[in-house]
């Protein structure tokens, strides 16, 4: 945990008084709620989200109620439990100070006494979304893009031919480990099919533990020796090998993607057939399609064709028309954690149960 000084402290204010001063909210999908609260205490599990919802008709739009803009908000990582998010009503904002006590729209002055803090400038601080329901999937790799697969190193043998592997045993591995010494080790499952075009675009994998390289393979030797770092699981011969990932980036930034989206939810984790809020799901687009960490997709299910009961027979009388009823949206989705093709998301607020399947398209 690195230390940071008044320069960093100064920063974040920096940040913070952009906030305040920024312009009042245009977009008319960010419309404060009727009954909106004038003030709400943070408390200890609150996140912005939370804290948006019960201000605003669209959570997702905290960034923009607030007043900034993309670069003020890389670290959101500024607002503490016992802090008071009021509504300014007069400049339609929400503020961390109270309307009318800074003179005319001023600022707030912030007086900062030097000093040299050996903790995380966000230690203490509310996350954007729930952290917790999104862990295991910003560290382990639930889902593998289908080129990850192609000439993926794997345990080609184990010490004394044991059959299956855990903390502290001897591997050997085959293939290219392409400079990397530390691996995260699967195994893989069923091809995730694209719902629109039936293109195999990733696959699911069991994740059992961690590797690291020991010795890299000599001269005339083909497999690399390495040890079992941790294990979820046991390892066995044929399970296969990816890097490790850098640290996750856990700063959320909620805004409507740069590009169009119209994806369709295309798994749900643990291969249930619904999923409500809080559960997370994939989405058939990625950073190919304009896909990025924050952005917020709209959820609906499929409009019916039914028939129509008025509508008048067919020639000698057979069949009826058919008439195509409107997509339902009833929730939101998350994209936390994006691939090539593949995106993971967490289901925000649903008033129906997800389905795979169902429509994930850019907020209209």
């Amino acid at each position: 945990m690195k230390n940071f000084s008044t320069v960093a402290a100064r920063a974040a204010a920096a940040a913070l008084v952009a906030c305040v001063v920024a312009g009042p909210v245009q977009a008319a999908e960010c419309s404060f709620k009727p009954n909106a609260p004038d003030q709400h205490r943070v408390v200890k599990g609150d996140t912005l989200w939370d804290i948006s919802g019960a201000f605003l008709e669209h959570p997702w739009c905290w960034p923009q109620v607030w007043g900034m803009n993309r670069e003020e908000i890389r670290n959101p990582h500024w607002i503490y439990p016992g802090q008071i998010v009021y509504f300014d009503r007069a400049r339609g904002r929400l503020s961390l100070t109270k309307p009318g006590s800074g003179g005319d729209g001023d600022a707030p002055v912030l007086r900062l006494s030097p000093q040299v803090r050996s903790e995380g400038l966000e230690r203490g601080a509310i996350d954007a979304i729930p952290a917790g329901v999104i862990e295991p999937y910003l560290t382990q790799p639930l889902v593998v893009e289908k080129d990850a697969l192609a000439g993926a190193p794997r345990i080609a043998a184990s010490e004394e031919n044991r059959l299956y592997l855990g903390t502290g045993d001897r591997i050997y591995v085959r293939g290219n480990l392409a400079g990397a010494t530390e691996f995260q080790v699967f195994r893989p499952g069923g091809a995730l099919k694209d719902p629109q075009t039936g293109a195999v675009l990733a696959h699911e994998a069991t994740y059992v533990g961690t590797v690291k390289l020991v010795k890299a393979a000599a001269p005339g030797v083909d497999v690399h020796t390495m040890i079992v770092a941790s294990s979820v699981s046991e390892m066995g011969v044929g399970d296969r090998l990816i890097p490790a990932p850098p640290p996750a980036v856990r700063n959320y930034v909620p805004h409507a993607p740069a590009a169009d989206i119209d994806a369709r939810v295309m798994s749900i984790y643990a291969g249930v057939t619904y999923a409500g809020q809080s559960q997370v799901v994939t989405v058939n687009r990625g950073s190919i399609d304009g896909l990025d960490v924050g952005a917020v997709l709209q959820l609906y299910h499929f409009g019916k064709t039914v028939a129509d009961p008025e509508g008048s027979k067919g020639v000698f009388g057979l069949g009826r028309p058919t008439m195509k009823l409107p997509d339902e949206q009833y929730g939101s989705l998350f994209i936390f954690r994006v691939f090539g093709r593949v995106s993971y998301g967490l289901i925000m607020q649903v008033t129906a149960p997800v389905e795979v399947g169902d429509v994930a398209k850019s907020p209209e």
